[in-house]
């Protein structure tokens, strides 16, 4: 029983990343995923809120890889409502791995819709 219970929480455990230009490599892979079709998380989202255009934001994330602020830098055909719902959307998001504790990590990244 002990092993199951261990073996369970090292499943969970996120891989730590220390190398700014592999986190972000990294953070750029994950969301080129998420916006894949059928169920990638970005895509359903788009579906489902009726998004459409291409909109570039700052990023930041921190710690355990949640995102902590995104600042619009550019929209494209898109609306200001698809603009801040996503953005809100972004906000809710936790990436599959961790950075070095209380460090925060900036990249830019473009959602399209199109």
């Amino acid at each position: 029983m002990v092993l199951f219970i261990s073996t369970g929480l090292a499943a969970q455990k996120k891989v730590l990343l220390e190398d700014q230009d592999e986190i972000v490599a990294a953070a750029k892979a994950e969301l080129d995923t998420a916006m894949m079709s059928p169920e990638g998380y970005f895509y359903l989202a788009g579906q489902k809120y009726e998004i459409r255009g291409a909109y570039t934001f700052d990023i930041t994330v921190f710690d355990k890889g949640k995102v902590v602020s995104v600042f619009a830098v550019e929209n494209n055909e898109g609306t200001v409502d698809g603009q801040n719902t996503l953005k809100d959307i972004i906000l809710t998001y936790v990436f599959s791995f961790q950075m070095p504790k209380g460090k925060r990590y900036k990249f830019q990244y473009t959602f399209n819709y199109q």
